[in-house]
């Protein structure tokens, strides 16, 4: 018997602006929304300007579950679209 945890797999982004890597980093905490985490936040600087850019990425992190199976291959068949396996015991 095999049990799989499994979570939606669901990802957000936002574009942000700011003057500091710790302006941009507190705008992206104060952006994420309830479920998820920041991911990425890759800062670029604007061409003739002092302002930097980011795009912040969110991943969805809660309403994970399990489910269970006889053997891999049916528990891998079993993820509904949407959804990834993150992790699986072995009883």
């Amino acid at each position: 018997m095999y049990i799989g945890t499994i979570r939606p797999v669901e990802t957000s982004t936002i574009d942000l602006t700011g003057h500091s890597l710790a302006e941009i980093t507190e705008q992206a905490e104060a952006a994420t929304p309830p479920g998820f985490r920041l991911v990425s936040a890759p800062v670029r600087m604007i061409k003739g300007s002092t302002e930097l850019t980011a795009t912040a990425t969110f991943r969805r992190y809660d309403g994970s579950r399990d489910i269970e199976a006889d053997d891999r291959a049916a528990l891998h068949a079993l993820v509904p679209e949407g959804w990834q396996l993150v992790s699986i015991r072995k009883l």
